[in-house]
C-alpha cells in the first residue's frame, strides 16, 4: 500500500465498489482501463469487462482488449450495458467530445460512471488539463445527453489536503538516508490517518479532491419525446 495514497485509494475504490453494485450490469466497457485495476471487483456485477486504451498508454497493456481512444472506441452504437471511465477525463482536451462517444456506446438505460479531480496537483504532465466542479459535471452530462443520478464528493478538507501534505512530503526520499529509516513514509501514512479521523468529525465537502459521477443515458422513449420536442 503506498505510503502517499493509501487513504485515497480506500475511498474511492470502496465507493466504486458501491456503484458497481448499484448501476452496473451485463458488458461493460472500461475506457482507458490501464492495466484494469478493477476487473476482480467487475467481474462479481458484469458479465464483460472490455478494456480500452491507446497504444502509447505508459501502462502495461497486456490488459487492454481494444485498442482506440476516448474520442473513438472501435464498437458499434448501443454495443455496451455499462461503462466506467476513472481518472481519465482531466488528461483529455476535448473532454466533452469524450463523453459523448460514451454516450454513443451505451444502450438506452445504460449508466456510465467516472472519477475526476477537483482539487489536486499537477499530474502526468504535460497531459493535465482540467479540474471539475459538481455544477460543470452536471452541466457537462446533461449536454451530452446524460441523465445525472449522483455526483459524489469523495472527501473533505482534511482527507484532500492531508493526501496532498503526504505526496509533498514523500519528496524528501529522494535522500537515500531518510528513504533507508522509513521516517519521511510513517509521516506520510500518519498525515492521512489523521486526516480520516478529522474528515469523520468534520466533513466540508467543497473541498473534495474528487468526484464520482453516475449518469445514465437516458431510455429510448424519452430520447425520442426529447427529440419530437
Amino acid at each position: 500500500m503506498p505510503a502517499k495514497n493509501w487513504l485515497i485509494y480506500r475511498i474511492h475504490d470502496r465507493e466504486l465498489a458501491r456503484m458497481a453494485r448499484q448501476y452496473f450490469r451485463g458488458d461493460l466497457v472500461d475506457i482507458g482501463c490501464g492495466t484494469k485495476p478493477y476487473r476482480c471487483l467487475l467481474s462479481r456485477v458484469v458479465d464483460l469487462h472490455v478494456g480500452v486504451d491507446h497504444r502509447a498508454c505508459r501502462h502495461d497493456q497486456s490488459h487492454v482488449d481494444l485498442f482506440g481512444t476516448a474520442y473513438e472506441v472501435p464498437s458499434a452504437p448501443g454495443a455496451f450495458d455499462s461503462a466506467l471511465c476513472t481518472s481519465v477525463l482531466e488528461h483529455l482536451e476535448e473532454p466533452e467530445r469524450a463523453v459523448r462517444e460514451c454516450h454513443r456506446l451505451l444502450k438506452p438505460g445504460g449508466v456510465a460512471v467516472y472519477s475526476m479531480p477537483f482539487i489536486w496537483h499537477l499530474h502526468e504532465e504535460p497531459r493535465d488539463f482540467y479540474r471539475y466542479t459538481k455544477y460543470g459535471l452536471i452541466h457537462l452530462f446533461e449536454k451530452c445527453g446524460f441523465e445525472v443520478l449522483e455526483v459524489k464528493a469523495l472527501s473533505g478538507f482534511f482527507t484532500t489536503f492531508g493526501t496532498l501534505l503526504a505526496y509533498y512530503v514523500m519528496r524528501l526520499n529522494r535522500h537515500r538516508l531518510l528513504r533507508w529509516t522509513g521516517l519521511v513514509s510513517l509521516l506520510a501514512f500518519t498525515f492521512q490517518l489523521a486526516a480520516w479521523a478529522l474528515d469523520a468529525v468534520s466533513r466540508d465537502e467543497r473541498y473534495t479532491w474528487m468526484y464520482m459521477v453516475a449518469a445514465r443515458k437516458r431510455p429510448a422513449e424519452t430520447m425520442g419525446l426529447s427529440c419530437a420536442a
